[in-house]
């Protein structure tokens, strides 16, 4: 299973949070689904999945959403990285980042979860911080909003308009992360912003 990659949007399940910022794991994951002609289906770790791949011969994505809500994101990963043998090193989180402006994309390998708990369960669950994380920035609540309030409201009007091009841009980074590297994926979505 060496060309096999566990890709992991991260969100919380159920009409209320659908339309979150909190989602947008959920919605890239949703995108890749699409493109790769593929549709969720319930497993028995507590997660929806899809699995396809990237063109004919190409590498095999297996795509998840737990369903278990983000602070618990963990269970879920940890029983799908063993089910499919999955190594850490391939497993890649798609997660919403306040710490980044709304329409960016950045990309790493292991580092801290920046108050991220559902960051914090996977790292715990699989025993390593050592896995990549798609960090899709929704920006900072305005004034003194909680933060935690704000990731579960949804997108603003505005934000609303550029979504679709910032999920796109999510997926992007995924593939363009396991075709290229993350040196290249870096390359590409970091130097616009800098």
């Amino acid at each position: 299973m060496s060309d096999t990659w566990l890709v992991v949007g991260l969100g919380n399940p159920g009409p209320d949070y659908s339309h979150t910022r909190h989602n947008i794991g959920f919605m890239v994951a949703d995108e890749l689904a699409g493109r790769l002609q593929v549709n969720f289906r319930v497993h028995k770790s507590r997660a929806l999945v899809a699995e396809g791949r990237l063109g004919p011969g190409g590498p095999k994505l297996v795509l998840v959403k737990p369903q278990t809500y983000m602070n618990l994101s963990g269970g879920p990963v940890a029983a799908l990285a063993k089910f499919f043998d999955i190594p850490a090193e391939r497993v890649i989180a798609v997660h919403d980042e306040l710490d980044i402006p709304f329409d960016t994309i950045k990309l790493k390998l292991g580092g801290g979860e920046g108050g991220h708990n559902g960051l914090r369960h996977i790292a715990k669950a699989l025993g390593t911080k050592d896995f990549y994380r798609v960090r899709v920035g929704i920006g900072r609540p305005p004034g003194r909003s909680d933060a935690a309030g704000y990731v579960l409201k949804p997108f603003s009007a505005a934000e609303r308009k550029d979504l679709p091009f910032l999920v796109q841009a999510g997926a992007d980074a995924v593939q363009l992360l396991i075709e290229a590297g993350l040196v290249a994926a870096q390359q590409k979505f970091h130097a616009p912003a800098e």
